[in-house]
């Protein structure tokens, strides 16, 4: 198996699972900690951007053909999910316990995306030196020629949305409650 098939299904079937897996940790934890009676809607919004930086991500991933321009878009969003994270957080400690548990599970949700622009990286070498001058990149956002699997791409969406977009709309929910 040559190295871009090894991290694609790296990415695939690892780095994704674990990512969405995270996810839902987070919202566990949220929910022990009462983020409804504590930080409240404000930190839930931030969790709700938070999703969506990452989303444009995988989606661009998923459905996009591998070049510079990806590479850039995922590496934009890695950088705004950062920013976002450093200001949530910076807005949420004070106001709410961040147990050692849930510092882990953010550890976890930080490093995977940066795991992602590293397979990324492997699977369009030509691209990420292009990034640097070795290279002509290309900047175009085209759709996938050969795209992922069809089954892989249903159950994909299937458990973010079990399992990352209800748990943060219940989270909507009761923060909206204690309002």
């Amino acid at each position: 198996m040559n190295p871009q098939d090894a991290a694609q299904l790296l990415l695939m079937y690892v780095v994704v699972p674990l990512w969405v897996a995270a996810g839902t940790v987070d919202w566990w934890c949220h929910r022990r900690t009462g983020i409804g009676r504590t930080s409240g809607l404000p930190e839930n919004l931030f969790h709700w951007v938070l999703f969506a930086e990452g989303g444009v991500a995988l989606l661009a991933v998923g459905l996009l053909e591998l070049n510079a321009g990806v590479l850039l878009l995922v590496f934009a969003a890695f950088l705004a999910h950062e920013a976002t994270t450093f200001v949530e957080l910076r807005y949420t400690v004070p106001l709410r316990d961040v147990r050692p548990f849930e510092q882990m599970v953010h550890s976890f949700m930080e490093l995977l995306p940066l795991m992602v622009l590293a397979l990324l990286a492997v699977m369009a070498w030509d691209q990420a030196l292009a990034l640097f001058g070795a290279g002509t990149p290309d900047w175009s956002l085209q759709a996938k020629l050969v795209p992922w699997p069809a089954p892989y791409l249903l159950g994909v969406a299937a458990a973010v949305a079990l399992l990352n977009v209800l748990p943060i709309a219940e989270e909507s929910l009761r923060c909206l409650r204690r309002q």
